[in-house]
């Protein structure tokens, strides 16, 4: 609808031209602001889930905000702010994020379980990186998902926490009662 300006993609190619004048479309693209699904259910209902990555789709169905990309340092973050200066410090100490990944401000322990399935399906990444500013989001549940998954995941890769904020001397308290390497 373009009234609400919600496509950020129309990719149309190729066109093919008919020899009584019609132009027909052959193939196409067209994608929407995630944030419009609201206005659209019937198109988004349409999507072709089959033509996704699986860790975007299970980041979609967990509520989460997920990007792959190539690096080999796994992240886990509170806000896009913080994710998107998270990797750049990465980036700055000469690491590759191998994700974006937004828990938002009211993750359950069970997103944080599903985000660290999510990064840790991937083969290149060799670190997992927690960074959270726990201003809504309480330090402790992220703290009871990270030992979750640890626990659950058999997790074998160095995972380094930084938890700041809301109810974190319970997280750290949790993290120390726990016999995982953190």
């Amino acid at each position: 609808n373009a009234e609400y300006g919600d496509s950020t993609l129309l990719e149309i190619n190729p066109l093919a031209e008919l020899t009584d004048g019609r132009v027909l479309c052959l193939d196409c693209k067209i994608n929407f602001d995630d944030n419009a699904e609201y206005r659209h259910p019937d198109l988004f209902s349409k999507r072709d889930w089959s033509q996704e990555d699986k860790r975007d789709v299970d980041a979609n169905n967990a509520g989460l905000n997920y990007i792959g990309l190539d690096g080999s340092i796994g992240c886990l973050v509170n806000g896009a702010g913080l994710a998107m200066a998270t990797m750049d410090v990465i980036k700055l100490h000469g690491g590759d994020p191998a994700n974006f990944l937004d828990v938002g401000g009211g993750a359950t322990s069970e997103q944080v379980t599903e985000a660290f399935k999510i990064i840790s399906s991937d083969p290149k990444v060799k670190a997992i990186l927690v960074n959270i500013f726990g201003g809504i989001m309480r330090c402790d549940v992220i703290a009871q998902g990270i030992l979750d998954a640890a626990t659950n995941l058999k997790m074998d890769i160095p995972l380094i926490v930084r938890l700041q904020g809301t109810n974190v001397n319970e997280a750290k308290a949790l993290m120390a009662l726990s016999n995982i390497k953190i």
